[in-house]
């Protein structure tokens, strides 16, 4: 007869069959799809109304374009974020792109068609404006906002897949989620590079030209490209034409311009992730040359230049001998950087001076230390005069001068007077008494109540209750 606990576990040994196992692995395949599937709640004919309608850049919404450009242009020159972010809130741009990106998943040339002249209308709108905002003098000084705007780095080629594909994603919904669109307008941040285009054109530098419309066209073909994929994912009806002959040539080219949209985004996705690989690498080269004593001033991003396949280090110190270069070249092929030419430019060693430079530090580190100790002396030593003087002024508190000329006008006889304090003691406590000397003139007579009067006088002037007149 077999136990309970027998019994529990061949339950158990049945419950881990194989068959349940793969019970399990559907429920869980079924709970992701359910999770995952965005094809239940897609609005096909809701979303390409939506993005039609929204290519459109005459009217009112061509000058909410134009302010939305001038509040932007504000913010980079001020150096606010803020403000731009706000611009970008209001700005209409995205929709001629994602006209572009569903046009050409739904293979409808006149959507497509409709939307490149938009895109162009939105783009010749945006530049002039700011080439107008700054071509104002006051406003022509590059703040780090705009600087930022001058060239992209593989992060933005994410962020703009990312941001097309929610973008397009919240859109498809049959209930829409306003603020995932805000939010990928201020995300993909496409209004600073054709604000920055425009600096450029302003203050004639095409560098700063080119550069933010490369950033521009980076985040506006990645955010259409984005939209096609879930078009063609989410498979949108594609348009018919009656013309089979037209339709499929209007297929064709529509491919066509896919594949070319699609291979130029991979070739430059690759070139950044390149140049962003290489300038982390020489980042690193150069900090692990540092962290071998080697002194490098004038360190710019321009010193690592990812077109001529170069690191340009200045130095100062120690000069590096030739045999030291060559290691440092030999390093460059263990960082992966085997092709690269470093430059390194060094003047006369000046390791003499610089060690001059430190022993004069050393010494008037030494006489500040001297000087400190000097005046602290001299405030202990002010600090005791005050002390004595305080002390002092406890034995000549009587105004002698001007007393002596009040007696000398009651007491005409006086011929002379002294004034000195006494110490006294009675080994049980110490007084000071003020004693006044007096010499009187021979014809004076009554000289015994003349002093009597004379020390009434002194105890009434000078508010003292002790003191002593005495005769010389």
């Amino acid at each position: 007869m077999e136990s309970k606990f027998e019994k529990k576990i061949e339950q158990t040994v049945e419950e881990n069959t194989p068959e349940n196992f793969g019970s399990i692995w559907g429920d869980f395949k079924l709970f992701l799809k359910k999770t995952l599937d965005i094809r239940n709640d897609t609005d096909k004919s809701g979303t390409i109304q939506d993005v039609k309608d929204n290519i459109s850049m005459q009217g009112h919404t061509a000058w909410i374009l134009v302010f939305s450009i001038l509040i932007a242009s504000i913010g980079l020159n001020a150096n606010s974020a803020a403000v731009v972010i706000g611009a970008m809130l209001i700005s209409p741009l995205m929709g001629p792109i994602l006209g572009v990106g569903l046009s050409i998943g739904i293979n409808d040339i006149d959507t497509l068609r409709r939307s490149l002249v938009n895109l162009g209308v939105m783009i010749g709108l945006s530049l002039i404006t700011s080439f107008l905002f700054f071509k104002i003098p006051i406003f022509q000084e590059l703040t780090p906002e705009l600087e930022a705007r001058t060239a992209p780095d593989v992060r933005d080629v994410f962020i703009a897949i990312a941001g097309g594909l929610a973008l397009i994603i919240a859109l498809s919904r049959r209930s829409k989620q306003t603020n995932t669109i805000a939010g990928v307008a201020i995300a993909t941040a496409l209004m600073p590079p054709l604000c920055t285009a425009g600096y450029g054109l302003a203050i004639w530098d095409l560098e700063y030209f080119f550069g933010a419309m490369f950033l521009f066209t980076i985040n506006t073909i990645f955010i259409a490209l984005a939209a096609f994929i879930i078009v063609k994912f989410l498979r949108f009806p594609m348009v018919k034409y009656i013309n089979s002959a037209k339709r499929r040539r209007i297929a064709q080219l529509a491919t066509f311009v896919a594949i070319l949209v699609f291979g130029f985004s991979v070739y430059t996705f690759y070139g950044l992730y390149k140049k962003n690989s290489f300038e982390d690498i020489a980042k690193t080269f150069i900090e692990e040359m540092k962290a071998n004593d080697i002194s490098i001033i004038d360190e710019e991003d321009e010193n690592i230049n990812y077109q001529n396949n170069s690191i340009k280090l200045v130095l100062y110190g120690r000069n590096l001998t030739k045999d030291e270069i060559k290691q440092w070249e030999t390093k460059l092929v263990e960082y992966g950087l085997p092709t690269t030419k470093l430059n390194i430019q060094q003047g006369a060693d000046d390791s003499d001076l610089r060690a001059e430079v430190q022993n004069l530090s050393e010494l008037y580190s030494r006489n500040q230390q001297i000087i400190s100790s000097r005046d602290e002396k001299i405030k202990q030593s002010e600090d005791k005069i005050k002390v004595l003087e305080a002390e002092l002024s406890k034995y000549y508190k009587v105004p002698f001068s001007q007393l002596s000329k009040e007696v000398k006008i009651y007491h005409q006889g006086l011929k002379s007077l002294k004034f000195s304090n006494v110490i006294s003691t009675n080994f049980e406590s110490t007084d000071t008494i003020a004693v006044f000397t007096t010499v009187w003139y021979d014809s004076i007579p009554n000289k015994d109540i003349q002093e009597a009067n004379l020390k009434k006088f002194l105890k009434t002037s000078l508010d003292l209750d002790t003191l002593r007149v005495v005769r010389e």
